[in-house]
């Protein structure tokens, strides 16, 4: 795994060309979005902004800082959830809030789900809300290792449901119809899966918030 871009010192750049990072990472989230993980080259990246290559790694050093630097702007789309001032804090609701936004980011760019696992996540977008997740479910009265936990797993969750999404709606409309079909044909070997196993358009959003659900009941079940 190679170092993070976020613990490295920026280093002098005697005569370094008029190219910003902020402007570096929103060409590449465009990339990004329009053609997927594996087309973003730093090469391709160079042409779209209309410079060298050498250019370019005046300010990133490798692809990976340029995914970074991206994740954590994606990172930048979730809102923090607010209050107004003297509003009595409720967790649950932030906790909430702050997931549905983070999985409507990841939907909106679906290439940043697939990235995120093996990568230091040390961008200040990633870790103001990290923070704020850990934050809430403190106020459970969970500590340590148990948060720790808690986070994990509806971290995961988020990804996995994200990630899930996306790859149903890249098969497309036919494809999903006819797992569904195949489930049906084969009803008696599956007849739990026929008769649940599938989600169809609509139903995608009900089905996170009630798998969210469930995850936190269980966070305040446990003594």
């Amino acid at each position: 795994m190679t170092e993070s871009v976020w613990l490295r010192n920026d280093r002098p750049r005697r005569g370094a060309p008029p190219l910003t990072r902020e402007r570096i990472v929103a060409e590449a989230v465009a990339l990004l979005d329009e053609e997927g993980a594996g087309r973003l080259t730093m090469r391709r990246l160079a042409e779209r902004l209309d410079t060298g290559s050498t250019t370019l790694y005046w300010h990133v050093e490798t692809k990976d800082d340029v995914l970074e630097l991206a994740l954590d702007a994606v990172f930048g789309d979730v809102p923090i959830p607010g209050r107004a001032p003297g509003a009595r804090a409720d967790w649950r609701a932030d906790v909430v809030a702050l997931t549905s936004g983070w999985r409507r980011a990841m939907l909106d760019h679906p290439w940043s789900a697939s990235v995120l696992g093996g990568r230091p996540l040390l961008g200040p977008n990633v870790l103001a809300r990290t923070d704020f997740l850990y934050a809430a479910l403190a106020a459970t009265g969970v500590t340590g290792p148990r948060l720790a936990g808690a986070a994990y797993a509806i971290a995961n969750y988020v990804i996995g449901s994200a990630l899930m999404q996306i790859g149903v709606q890249d098969d497309g409309e036919p494809a999903t119809r006819k797992a569904a079909e195949h489930l049906v044909r084969n009803r008696d070997l599956y007849p739990a899966l026929a008769e649940h196993g599938h989600l169809r358009g609509g139903e995608w959003d009900t089905a996170f918030t009630q798998g969210l659900d469930y995850l936190l009941d269980g966070l305040t079940s446990r003594p």
